[in-house]
């Protein structure tokens, strides 16, 4: 996993509703920000989407940025693609931009393993917390909530020492490109 204390890799991708680009620098808070590798076709990530809608919504007024990511190769898996990413994201307003990482190049940066894979980056952009939304995965009856990040985010926010319990992501494998 992604090691605690390491600083943010940078990006720049282009964010699918705005069709801009989007760099690190532009989406950085001086709070909190939260990096999150999604897409449009996992059940992990469908299960959890409104959720994330919701996270964000509570956590941007309090100065936490967010960023979604999608990384996929989008000729195997077109349900994918930039103009896909820009329905879902439109259809589920998300609050927080969407980027398409055609390259692959940040989620191997990020040693992103699958979807959703969550990160929480202080405001030095030192990593403070990697893995789940929450315990909740689709089937298993546990109500979506965000508890891990939540407790995350307000242990970050409150200044007191991150404490929870920093599970791994269990998803989707992100589908890289053959080589």
């Amino acid at each position: 996993m992604f090691p605690l204390g390491t600083k943010a890799p940078n990006f720049e991708l282009q964010d699918v509703v705005s069709g801009k680009k989007v760099a690190l620098s532009d989406v950085k808070s001086p709070v909190a920000t939260v990096v999150m590798f999604i897409c449009n076709h996992c059940p992990y990530v469908k299960h959890v989407q409104k959720q994330l809608v919701e996270l964000a919504n509570d956590y941007m007024p309090k100065g936490v940025s967010f960023v979604a990511i999608n990384s996929n190769d989008v000729e195997q898996y077109p349900e994918d693609s930039p103009e896909k990413m820009k329905e879902v994201a439109e259809k589920l307003q998300y609050p927080f931009p969407y980027l398409y990482d055609e390259t692959q190049e940040v989620a191997k940066a990020y040693q992103a393993a699958c979807t959703p894979d969550f990160y929480i980056f202080d405001g030095r952009l030192q990593c403070v917390y990697r893995g789940q939304l929450d315990d909740s995965r689709p089937g298993n009856e546990i109500p979506v909530t965000g508890e891990s990040i939540r407790t995350a985010l307000d242990q970050l926010i409150n200044q007191t020492p991150i404490t929870v319990q920093q599970k791994p992501s269990i998803g989707c494998n992100i589908k890289w490109k053959e080589a």
